[in-house]
């Protein structure tokens, strides 16, 4: 069975290299094109970045192409408007794989740029990942030519270099360390003040008392995820906290409780009003420290976890605050005021490495480098 589909993905691959030959023979045009499977919309990262470019580059024209595999025969479709934006682009960048990108062969013209959509590393992925449960088949991965044809790849700390290496299979000299766009808009105060202020309006709760956000990270089986945000729940107490909860976007399982609010569009919109955080597994560790908020990890399922998914460092021992199974002991962390603000500050900046001009102006250097190029 696993030959036959093998076959049929070859097939499938070397229809779509014949017709993106065609593709190619178009005019090569003033245009930088983003390409996206994690969304059906652009990130914050796409946003800020495309926004930049278009004030930049006035004259160059930007294409924002963001689509799930969801379904497969809709985004074969959507994989021709790709080829197309792809063969007349100057520089794509990316913050996934790209099928396309990765399995066709290209104009010697086309800078490729990989973003990735983590700040900060924590979970092993690709190559890292081969003959994993939650990784890539060998032979899918070798046909797929996973996280090939990348020019460039950003890194927000070159502390996380073997990481990469090993997760892209790439070579050094291709990974440069500028952490993504939305760290700039996660520093901005006046950004965050006015976010703040919506919100505030939108749902006036949020400003009657303290808040406490807990965004949990994707799990392919979260059956028993209600039962441990219960036990969180019962721990609160509701007339001096607001329980704010933001999953993952690819989570569908939500608890239903009056008392919890959970009318936000993005766990960086709920991060803006957030007064304390609870997380579990998820590199937001990374943006919660830069926001300098409190976090605290809820590591009900850690042994299971641990098993199914691999893990860059020892998360339990080398992030410096609470790693608990028991909520009361968060809340009791959270209520007494226990957190270690130096210690989490050190353990940011070594991971996150920012420019003294920012990230997106680093990441519009490195393009303007590419389009000078001659």
């Amino acid at each position: 069975m696993k030959k036959v589909k093998l076959f049929f993905l070859q097939v499938a691959i070397t229809f779509l290299r014949v017709i993106y030959s065609f593709f190619k023979l178009f005019k090569t045009q003033n245009k930088i094109t983003f390409i996206s499977r994690q969304g059906n919309t652009p990130s914050i990262d796409f946003q800020i970045l495309s926004s930049a470019l278009k004030k930049r580059f006035p004259d160059y024209e930007i294409i924002v192409l963001t689509k799930k595999l969801d379904n497969k025969l809709l985004y074969i479709l959507h994989m021709f408007k790709q080829m197309y934006h792809i063969a007349t682009s100057k520089v794509v960048i990316l913050d996934s794989y790209c099928i396309a990108i990765s399995v066709l062969k290209h104009k010697k013209s086309l800078k490729v740029i990989q973003m990735w959509h983590a700040v900060g590393s924590m979970k092993k992925f690709g190559y890292a990942m081969i003959g994993k449960e939650e990784g890539s088949d060998k032979d899918i991965a070798r046909i797929m030519r996973m996280h090939k044809n990348y020019d460039y790849i950003f890194i927000s700390s070159k502390n996380f270099i073997k990481d990469y290496l090993e997760g892209f299979q790439c070579k050094e000299e291709q990974v440069l360390e500028i952490p993504l766009p939305r760290v700039d808009w996660l520093l901005d105060k006046k950004n965050r003040n006015q976010i703040k202020k919506e919100l505030w309006n939108r749902i006036p709760a949020l400003k009657e008392k303290k808040n406490i956000l807990y965004c949990s990270t994707f799990r392919k089986n979260a059956s028993n995820s209600v039962e441990h945000i219960d036990k969180l729940v019962n721990c609160i107490d509701f007339n001096r906290y607001n329980l704010l909860y933001k999953p993952h976007p690819l989570n569908t399982i939500k608890p239903n409780d009056a008392r919890i609010i959970q009318s936000f569009d993005s766990t960086y919109e709920a991060l803006m009003v957030a007064d304390y955080v609870i997380c579990d597994y998820s590199s937001i560790i990374y943006e919660v420290g830069l926001l300098n908020l409190p976090i605290y990890l809820y590591a009900y399922d850690w042994e299971e976890y641990k098993e199914k998914r691999e893990l860059n460092f020892d998360l339990e021992h080398e992030v410096p605050t609470l790693f608990t199974k028991d909520p009361r002991e968060i809340i009791s962390a959270i209520e007494n005021n226990r957190f270690d603000f130096a210690r989490y500050h050190r353990f940011v900046e070594k991971n996150i490495h920012i420019p003294k001009n920012g990230c997106t102006n680093e990441i519009l250097k490195v393009i303007e480098n590419i389009l000078n190029h001659k």
